[in-house]
């Protein structure tokens, strides 16, 4: 999640900080009880019954390179 939230920031030129557990909940209101869930996923089941391969960039360099003033208003 620290990953995912830097490379979002950097692009939106916010700052980023770390929290406890108990301030999300004041922080991201109803939102906090989706962020401290634990869902691992992997790709496993549909690679080997689709036989599907990945071939994009991986989250974090996409979210790296995104264009984050695109569509903002001038």
């Amino acid at each position: 999640m620290r990953d995912i939230a830097a490379a979002i920031g950097a692009g939106m030129g916010v700052p980023v900080r770390s929290l406890f557990p108990e301030e999300a909940a004041g922080h991201f209101g109803w939102l906090a009880m989706f962020i401290r869930l634990d869902m691992p996923a992997s790709s496993a089941w549909t690679r080997e019954r689709l036989g599907w391969q990945p071939e994009g960039p991986r989250l974090i360099s996409d979210l790296k390179a995104m264009d984050y003033r695109q569509g903002a208003a001038t």
